[in-house]
């Protein structure tokens, strides 16, 4: 059941425009699928959906063309950082990121992919994301791993 769930949830997100987790909801309640929004939220978080805005300029969720890990994913992650952050600073053991507003949630997820084995975990809200390392070295290379993406300094 989980397995269909999911590829109906991608095939919803490239066939229309969903904004919002509970848009996703209604419309597989509407296929049949009887869901919280906490289980849309963990599918969300398992396909690696992210925010971001389509080539018609649409703000919506966005699947993208490979789920498993890979150079394309990372390529796609890059991008949603260089779209999203506008810089990454850093104190003791914490690195704050700061995002254009509402593009916290999409950044959160490319950093938790790209750098996940750097850090002890992240939290996004809606224009700036806090990551805890386990170190200020960590900090430090985090910090400067992201804002060469982003294109500051």
């Amino acid at each position: 059941m989980k397995g269909k769930r999911q590829e109906e949830i991608i095939n919803l997100i490239k066939n229309k425009i969903i904004i919002t987790q509970e848009d996703l909801q209604s419309e597989l309640v509407a296929l049949g699928f009887n869901v919280t929004q906490s289980t849309v939220s963990r599918d969300i978080k398992d396909l690696k959906i992210v925010k971001g805005h389509d080539k018609n300029g649409n703000y919506r969720y966005i699947a993208g063309e490979s789920i498993a890990v890979s150079k394309h994913s990372e390529d796609h992650y890059c991008e949603v950082l260089k779209r999203s952050a506008k810089s990454a600073h850093y104190a003791v053991n914490n690195v704050v990121v700061k995002c254009h507003n509402g593009m916290a949630s999409s950044a959160c997820v490319a950093v938790d992919s790209m750098f996940g084995d750097m850090m002890l975990g992240s939290l996004a809200g809606d224009d700036t994301i806090i990551v805890v390392t386990g170190s200020e070295e960590q900090s430090v290379s985090l910090c400067e791993e992201l804002n060469k993406i982003i294109g500051v300094g």
